[in-house]
Protein backbone atom coordinates (compact mmCIF):
# COMPACT_ATOMS: atom_id res chain seq x y z
CA UNK A 1 0.00 0.00 0.00
CA UNK A 2 2.91 2.05 1.14
CA UNK A 3 4.83 1.81 -2.23
CA UNK A 4 1.65 2.36 -3.71
CA UNK A 5 1.70 5.49 -2.82
CA UNK A 6 5.29 6.10 -3.44
CA UNK A 7 4.85 5.17 -7.17
CA UNK A 8 1.70 7.64 -7.01
CA UNK A 9 3.56 10.62 -6.90
CA UNK A 10 2.71 11.37 -3.38
CA UNK A 11 5.65 12.12 -0.41
CA UNK A 12 3.50 11.38 2.51
CA UNK A 13 0.62 9.48 3.74
CA UNK A 14 -2.51 9.58 6.36
CA UNK A 15 -3.27 5.90 8.04
CA UNK A 16 -6.42 5.79 8.22
CA UNK A 17 -9.15 3.89 10.23
CA UNK A 18 -9.18 0.50 8.85
CA UNK A 19 -4.91 0.08 9.83
CA UNK A 20 -4.86 -3.04 11.71
CA UNK A 21 -2.20 -3.93 14.57
CA UNK A 22 -0.66 -6.76 11.91
CA UNK A 23 0.24 -4.09 9.92
CA UNK A 24 2.16 -1.59 12.31
CA UNK A 25 5.14 -3.12 12.04
CA UNK A 26 5.35 -3.41 8.54
CA UNK A 27 4.87 0.25 8.33
CA UNK A 28 7.65 1.04 10.54
CA UNK A 29 9.85 -0.72 8.21
CA UNK A 30 8.90 0.71 5.25
CA UNK A 31 9.02 4.54 6.76
CA UNK A 32 13.03 3.77 7.75
CA UNK A 33 14.09 4.49 4.20
CA UNK A 34 12.53 7.88 4.29
CA UNK A 35 10.84 7.81 1.36
CA UNK A 36 7.46 8.84 2.77
CA UNK A 37 6.19 10.59 5.96
CA UNK A 38 2.98 10.47 7.96
CA UNK A 39 0.93 13.50 8.48
CA UNK A 40 -1.92 12.27 10.35
CA UNK A 41 -3.60 9.16 11.93
CA UNK A 42 -7.51 9.10 11.50
CA UNK A 43 -8.70 7.84 14.87
CA UNK A 44 -9.41 4.84 15.62
CA UNK A 45 -5.76 3.52 14.24
CA UNK A 46 -4.88 0.84 14.31
CA UNK A 47 -8.52 -0.71 14.30
CA UNK A 48 -9.88 -2.12 17.52
CA UNK A 49 -8.81 -5.62 17.66
CA UNK A 50 -12.73 -6.81 17.55
CA UNK A 51 -14.05 -4.22 14.92
CA UNK A 52 -14.10 -5.99 11.61
CA UNK A 53 -13.50 -3.17 9.45
CA UNK A 54 -12.75 0.71 8.89
CA UNK A 55 -15.39 2.20 11.60
CA UNK A 56 -14.54 5.45 13.02
CA UNK A 57 -17.61 5.62 15.02
CA UNK A 58 -17.52 2.76 16.35
CA UNK A 59 -17.37 4.45 20.00
CA UNK A 60 -18.81 7.62 20.06
CA UNK A 61 -18.00 10.49 22.81
CA UNK A 62 -21.45 11.29 22.32
CA UNK A 63 -22.92 7.93 23.71
CA UNK A 64 -24.96 7.81 26.26
CA UNK A 65 -23.45 4.53 27.75
CA UNK A 66 -20.33 5.15 29.99
CA UNK A 67 -18.91 1.55 28.77
CA UNK A 68 -19.39 3.08 25.37
CA UNK A 69 -18.09 6.56 26.31
CA UNK A 70 -14.41 4.83 27.91
CA UNK A 71 -13.75 2.57 24.91
CA UNK A 72 -13.66 5.31 22.71
CA UNK A 73 -11.44 7.08 24.99
CA UNK A 74 -9.45 4.34 25.50
CA UNK A 75 -8.73 4.22 21.65
CA UNK A 76 -8.01 7.59 21.13
CA UNK A 77 -5.40 7.67 24.06
CA UNK A 78 -4.06 4.68 22.13
CA UNK A 79 -4.39 6.59 18.75
CA UNK A 80 -2.34 9.70 20.18
CA UNK A 81 0.48 7.46 21.33
CA UNK A 82 0.85 5.83 18.04
CA UNK A 83 1.22 8.86 16.36
CA UNK A 84 3.86 10.11 18.57
CA UNK A 85 5.36 6.56 17.94
CA UNK A 86 5.30 6.91 14.34
CA UNK A 87 6.39 10.95 14.42
CA UNK A 88 2.99 12.16 12.88
CA UNK A 89 2.22 15.46 14.10
CA UNK A 90 -1.52 15.34 13.59
CA UNK A 91 -4.94 12.67 14.43
CA UNK A 92 -8.33 13.07 13.44
CA UNK A 93 -11.00 13.02 15.13
CA UNK A 94 -14.98 12.55 14.36
CA UNK A 95 -16.64 13.38 17.98
CA UNK A 96 -19.61 11.45 17.56
CA UNK A 97 -23.42 12.16 16.65
CA UNK A 98 -26.62 12.93 18.08
CA UNK A 99 -30.23 10.54 18.02
CA UNK A 100 -31.68 12.40 14.96
CA UNK A 101 -30.27 10.27 12.48
CA UNK A 102 -33.38 9.22 10.39
CA UNK A 103 -34.26 13.28 10.35
CA UNK A 104 -30.75 13.27 9.08
CA UNK A 105 -31.72 10.25 6.53
CA UNK A 106 -34.46 12.25 5.28
CA UNK A 107 -33.01 15.49 4.07
CA UNK A 108 -30.74 13.48 2.40
CA UNK A 109 -33.54 11.53 0.81
CA UNK A 110 -35.13 14.87 -0.56
CA UNK A 111 -31.28 16.01 -1.84
CA UNK A 112 -30.66 12.66 -3.91
CA UNK A 113 -34.25 13.59 -5.92
CA UNK A 114 -33.05 17.12 -6.33
CA UNK A 115 -35.65 18.79 -4.31
CA UNK A 116 -33.82 21.14 -1.79
CA UNK A 117 -35.57 23.88 -3.00
CA UNK A 118 -39.17 22.32 -2.35
CA UNK A 119 -40.84 23.97 0.69
CA UNK A 120 -41.28 20.41 1.81
CA UNK A 121 -37.88 20.15 2.37
CA UNK A 122 -37.34 23.92 3.47
CA UNK A 123 -40.24 22.98 6.29
CA UNK A 124 -38.77 19.47 7.73
CA UNK A 125 -34.94 20.98 7.44
CA UNK A 126 -36.46 23.85 10.14
CA UNK A 127 -37.63 21.01 11.84
CA UNK A 128 -34.55 19.30 11.85
CA UNK A 129 -32.46 22.44 12.71
CA UNK A 130 -35.06 23.27 15.34
CA UNK A 131 -34.82 19.42 17.04
CA UNK A 132 -30.97 19.82 16.43
CA UNK A 133 -30.47 22.85 18.62
CA UNK A 134 -32.54 21.22 21.27
CA UNK A 135 -30.35 18.32 22.03
CA UNK A 136 -27.13 19.73 23.66
CA UNK A 137 -24.31 17.76 24.31
CA UNK A 138 -21.77 19.86 24.72
CA UNK A 139 -20.64 18.99 28.27
CA UNK A 140 -20.82 15.27 27.97
CA UNK A 141 -18.37 15.77 24.49
CA UNK A 142 -16.40 18.78 26.19
CA UNK A 143 -15.80 17.11 29.83
CA UNK A 144 -14.64 13.59 27.16
CA UNK A 145 -12.32 15.73 25.15
CA UNK A 146 -10.48 17.82 28.34
CA UNK A 147 -8.27 14.56 29.25
CA UNK A 148 -7.64 13.75 25.60
CA UNK A 149 -6.43 17.07 24.87
CA UNK A 150 -3.87 17.07 27.88
CA UNK A 151 -2.96 13.51 26.99
CA UNK A 152 -2.17 15.29 23.14
CA UNK A 153 -0.61 18.13 24.90
CA UNK A 154 2.11 15.46 26.68
CA UNK A 155 2.37 13.71 23.46
CA UNK A 156 3.46 16.31 21.27
CA UNK A 157 0.04 15.49 19.01
CA UNK A 158 -2.52 17.75 17.68
CA UNK A 159 -6.05 17.10 17.43
CA UNK A 160 -8.24 18.10 14.39
CA UNK A 161 -11.81 17.60 14.35
CA UNK A 162 -13.40 16.83 11.27
CA UNK A 163 -16.54 18.70 10.00
CA UNK A 164 -18.97 15.77 8.90
CA UNK A 165 -21.84 16.76 6.46
CA UNK A 166 -25.18 15.23 8.51
CA UNK A 167 -27.19 17.40 10.70
CA UNK A 168 -26.85 14.79 13.44
CA UNK A 169 -23.10 14.35 13.60
CA UNK A 170 -21.29 16.30 16.27
CA UNK A 171 -19.87 19.38 16.39
CA UNK A 172 -22.19 21.69 14.70
CA UNK A 173 -21.23 24.84 13.56
CA UNK A 174 -22.08 26.32 16.28
CA UNK A 175 -20.53 23.60 18.96
CA UNK A 176 -17.28 23.81 16.72
CA UNK A 177 -17.07 27.80 17.83
CA UNK A 178 -18.04 26.62 21.54
CA UNK A 179 -15.17 24.16 21.02
CA UNK A 180 -12.41 26.20 19.55
CA UNK A 181 -13.21 29.33 22.91
CA UNK A 182 -12.69 26.38 25.22
CA UNK A 183 -9.82 24.06 24.32
CA UNK A 184 -6.67 25.12 23.80
CA UNK A 185 -5.99 26.91 20.02
CA UNK A 186 -2.14 24.63 20.13
CA UNK A 187 -3.39 21.57 20.90
CA UNK A 188 -7.03 21.46 19.67
CA UNK A 189 -7.66 22.42 15.56
CA UNK A 190 -10.00 22.39 13.01
CA UNK A 191 -9.95 19.27 10.09
CA UNK A 192 -11.39 20.33 7.25
CA UNK A 193 -12.88 17.84 4.96
CA UNK A 194 -13.64 19.69 1.30
CA UNK A 195 -16.02 17.01 0.40
CA UNK A 196 -18.13 17.04 3.93
CA UNK A 197 -18.22 20.86 3.66
CA UNK A 198 -19.43 20.37 -0.04
CA UNK A 199 -22.41 18.35 0.66
CA UNK A 200 -23.61 20.34 3.92
CA UNK A 201 -23.85 23.38 1.30
CA UNK A 202 -25.81 21.42 -0.94
CA UNK A 203 -28.09 20.50 2.27
CA UNK A 204 -28.58 24.19 2.87
CA UNK A 205 -27.22 23.91 5.96
CA UNK A 206 -24.01 26.31 5.65
CA UNK A 207 -21.74 28.01 3.26
CA UNK A 208 -18.67 26.13 2.15
CA UNK A 209 -16.71 29.02 1.37
CA UNK A 210 -17.97 31.36 4.20
CA UNK A 211 -17.17 28.22 6.65
CA UNK A 212 -13.98 27.60 5.65
CA UNK A 213 -12.70 31.22 5.70
CA UNK A 214 -14.38 31.61 9.80
CA UNK A 215 -11.90 28.22 10.42
CA UNK A 216 -9.23 29.27 8.66
CA UNK A 217 -7.42 30.33 11.84
CA UNK A 218 -7.98 27.17 13.51
CA UNK A 219 -6.85 24.52 9.96
CA UNK A 220 -4.15 22.44 10.73
CA UNK A 221 -5.67 19.47 8.17
CA UNK A 222 -7.72 18.55 4.91
CA UNK A 223 -9.19 15.93 3.35
CA UNK A 224 -9.23 16.52 -0.30
CA UNK A 225 -12.14 14.81 -2.49
CA UNK A 226 -14.97 16.54 -4.23
CA UNK A 227 -18.64 15.70 -4.74
CA UNK A 228 -20.06 14.75 -7.88
CA UNK A 229 -23.95 16.56 -7.09
CA UNK A 230 -25.64 15.78 -4.73
CA UNK A 231 -23.56 13.42 -1.94
CA UNK A 232 -21.70 11.02 -4.11
CA UNK A 233 -17.96 12.01 -2.39
CA UNK A 234 -14.54 10.81 -1.70
CA UNK A 235 -13.97 11.48 -5.93
CA UNK A 236 -10.80 13.17 -7.24
CA UNK A 237 -10.48 16.67 -7.37
CA UNK A 238 -12.52 19.24 -10.64
CA UNK A 239 -15.09 16.19 -10.99
CA UNK A 240 -17.94 18.61 -9.12
CA UNK A 241 -18.74 21.73 -8.14
CA UNK A 242 -16.10 22.12 -4.64
CA UNK A 243 -14.55 25.63 -4.47
CA UNK A 244 -10.96 23.87 -4.75
CA UNK A 245 -9.77 27.05 -7.01
CA UNK A 246 -11.39 29.87 -3.99
CA UNK A 247 -10.07 27.85 -0.80
CA UNK A 248 -6.93 26.85 -1.70
CA UNK A 249 -4.66 29.41 -2.32
CA UNK A 250 -5.87 30.69 1.43
CA UNK A 251 -4.05 27.52 2.84
CA UNK A 252 -0.71 27.62 4.57
CA UNK A 253 1.72 25.55 2.79
CA UNK A 254 2.61 23.70 6.34
CA UNK A 255 -1.03 22.73 6.54
CA UNK A 256 -1.30 18.85 4.87
CA UNK A 257 -3.51 18.44 2.20
CA UNK A 258 -4.95 14.37 2.58
CA UNK A 259 -6.74 13.10 -0.27
CA UNK A 260 -8.99 10.73 0.33
CA UNK A 261 -10.41 8.65 -2.73
CA UNK A 262 -12.56 5.86 -3.14
CA UNK A 263 -10.94 2.90 -3.21
CA UNK A 264 -12.65 2.46 -7.08
CA UNK A 265 -10.84 4.53 -8.53
CA UNK A 266 -7.73 3.50 -10.12
CA UNK A 267 -4.13 5.07 -10.16
CA UNK A 268 -4.02 6.07 -13.44
CA UNK A 269 -6.88 8.57 -12.97
CA UNK A 270 -4.86 9.83 -9.81
CA UNK A 271 -2.08 10.61 -11.24
CA UNK A 272 -3.86 12.57 -13.82
CA UNK A 273 -5.39 14.46 -11.17
CA UNK A 274 -2.47 14.71 -9.49
CA UNK A 275 -1.31 17.02 -12.71
CA UNK A 276 -4.31 19.34 -13.15
CA UNK A 277 -4.09 19.69 -9.03
CA UNK A 278 0.02 20.39 -9.39
CA UNK A 279 -0.60 22.91 -12.29
CA UNK A 280 -3.56 24.69 -11.29
CA UNK A 281 -1.98 25.37 -7.80
CA UNK A 282 1.54 25.29 -9.05
CA UNK A 283 1.80 22.62 -6.13
CA UNK A 284 5.24 20.26 -5.54
CA UNK A 285 3.44 17.83 -3.66
CA UNK A 286 5.11 18.48 -0.17
CA UNK A 287 2.02 19.31 1.40
CA UNK A 288 -0.10 16.22 -0.53
CA UNK A 289 -0.88 13.07 1.33
CA UNK A 290 -3.02 10.06 0.62
CA UNK A 291 -5.04 8.83 2.82
CA UNK A 292 -4.20 4.39 3.49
Amino acid sequence: MLQEIVDLGFRAVELGHGIRTSLVEGINRFLLDGALEITSLHNFCPLPVDIMQAAPDCFQCTSHRPSERARAFRHTLETIDWAAKLEAKRVVLHLGSVPMAKMSRRLLDYLQIGKTSDQKYLNWKQKAVRERAKLDYYTRVADWLSKIVEHAKQAGIRLGVENRFEIDTFPSEEEFRRLFQDFDAEVLGYWHDFGHAQIRQHLTLSNHREWFIEMLPRLIGCHVHDVKNPDSDHQLPFVGDTPFLQLVPLISASVPLVWELRPTIKPAEIRVALQCWNAAFKNDNESLALSG
